[in-house]
């Protein structure tokens, strides 16, 4: 099987950082939009959910890399972190009704963990000989 070329990784896997919690979430709402549970125990299995998969994505995108740990590290977190915002911007945002200015307060600035996560697995694989 021929191995996929990084950048097409880190896109595809940036890409589904923002799908599979979009989809979770999906089940949380009713056909006309209403939640159906506790708005912050929403935010906290989101939180979890976005968390949780974003950490095994890089496992796996990092199980590909030879090299530049934190060089990779640091591209990937904030490629995930546009992506993600991006498509709120575009789905999310549209979708809710929420003000661009509200999303990132209530929802953008939590992305940053991506870029968090993402250098201090580079940090550590870089760190890991010595």
């Amino acid at each position: 099987m021929k191995k996929m070329n990084k950048h097409i990784r880190n896109i595809l896997y940036g890409f589904l950082a923002w799908l599979i919690p979009f989809i979770a979430s999906i089940f949380f709402y009713t056909k006309e939009g209403t939640l159906t549970i506790d708005v912050f125990l929403f935010k906290t299995i989101m939180i979890v959910v976005g968390s949780t998969s974003a950490a095994i994505l890089l496992v796996s995108y990092f199980k590909h890399i030879t090299a530049n740990y934190l060089k990779e590290g640091i591209m990937i977190g904030f490629v995930w972190f546009a992506i993600n915002i991006t498509l709120d911007l575009l789905v999310l945002v549209p979708m809710s009704g929420i003000s661009v200015e509200n999303y990132f307060i209530q929802i953008g600035l939590r992305y940053l963990v991506m870029p968090v996560m993402s250098i201090m697995v580079g940090t550590v694989l870089t760190n890991k000989n010595y």
